[in-house]
């Protein structure tokens, strides 16, 4: 392995992401919504670059976790896939749901059962997708897109979604799928 080999897969163990940045076109609309959708506050904003900036987080040990930026043409296309955020549980998911089916600005909504994680996805007033989902206690090979019905009881949706993970090929507890993968990440930074 070169030096420089050595050096990325050193760096690679070191890093975790951090924030997403994003370029809008009506930054006081996307401020709003992310702080009323998803309850970000303002941590600081200014300018930078000669674009207005706000940063915005909801984790007092992150400074910002996305950071809204000015100057997007208003007929531009958005290169975002999806922006994602972790919950605690899957009730936080159902939350997240609720509220989304009542908020102005909010785009198409649905629910995705992947197995590994329950998920709601709707779009931002700009169109940005915005995924937030809980892990749950089972790997299966992905990608997986099921139908999920937020509406259930939580330990109904729990249920449902073991006993359909047990019956795909493939499928283990987390913890022993997160341990594969540490091993093989162990594994290609020795090589």
């Amino acid at each position: 392995m070169t030096l420089a080999q050595q050096e990325t897969a050193a760096t690679a163990g070191r890093m975790s992401f951090s924030h997403l940045g994003i370029y809008v076109t009506d930054l006081p609309m996307m401020e709003e919504f992310y702080t009323r959708m998803l309850g970000f506050i303002v941590t600081d904003r200014g300018e930078a670059r000669g674009n207005p900036i706000v940063f915005l987080s909801g984790d007092p040990r992150e400074h910002h976790q996305l950071v809204l930026v000015g100057g997007r043409p208003k007929e531009s296309f958005s290169q975002i896939n999806q922006i994602s955020f972790r919950v605690p549980a899957l009730e936080d998911v159902q939350a997240a749901w609720r509220r989304a089916k009542d908020a102005p600005g909010v785009g198409r909504i649905y629910a995705t059962n992947h197995g590994n994680a329950w998920s709601v996805y709707f779009f931002d007033p700009e169109g940005n997708r915005v995924e937030v989902f809980a892990d749950s206690e089972w790997y299966i090979p992905q990608p997986r897109v099921d139908e999920l019905d937020l509406s259930k009881p939580a330990a109904e949706i729990r249920t449902e979604s073991e006993q359909f993970c047990r019956s795909c090929e493939g499928y283990m507890p987390l913890a022993e799928y997160q341990q594969k993968i540490a091993d093989r990440i162990a594994a290609a930074r020795s090589k």
